[in-house]
């Protein structure tokens, strides 16, 4: 099993940046695809980012394209979220998670592992 950590979240203006750090502990990284998912109140959990095993693959959300850079550093146990132009709507519990399988990373279900969340919140 592993375990995750996710850290870096907090409150910023619309158009700052922060990033999102999850770091994974009891096994080696390096074997897991990650996932970053967020939840809105009253939302469903929506799709973030994601990156394959050894960071050569990523994927986006449409509405995160362009403005959030997903990576990692199996050294360090790491999968990070860059997140710049952000805006009132980007507001939301941050999830890291992860998986050993493959397939259609953009769905929630394919992760059997997840972090407790980090609060993003973006004022206008």
């Amino acid at each position: 099993q592993v375990q995750l950590a996710e850290s870096g979240g907090g409150l910023v203006q619309a158009g700052g940046s922060l990033r999102l750090s999850c770091v994974a502990s009891g096994r080696p990284f390096s074997s897991y695809h990650a996932g970053w998912f967020r939840q809105a109140p009253g939302k469903e959990r929506e799709f973030v980012a994601s990156i394959s095993s050894s960071g050569g693959r990523t994927s986006y959300g449409d509405s995160v394209k362009g403005r959030f850079t997903i990576s990692r550093d199996n050294a360090k146990n790491t999968v990070y979220l860059q997140m710049n132009s952000l805006k009132p709507e980007d507001t939301a519990v941050y999830y890291c998670a992860a998986t050993v399988r493959g397939g259609s990373n953009w769905m929630s279900s394919l992760y059997n592992y997840w972090g407790q969340g980090t609060q993003v919140t973006v004022s206008s």
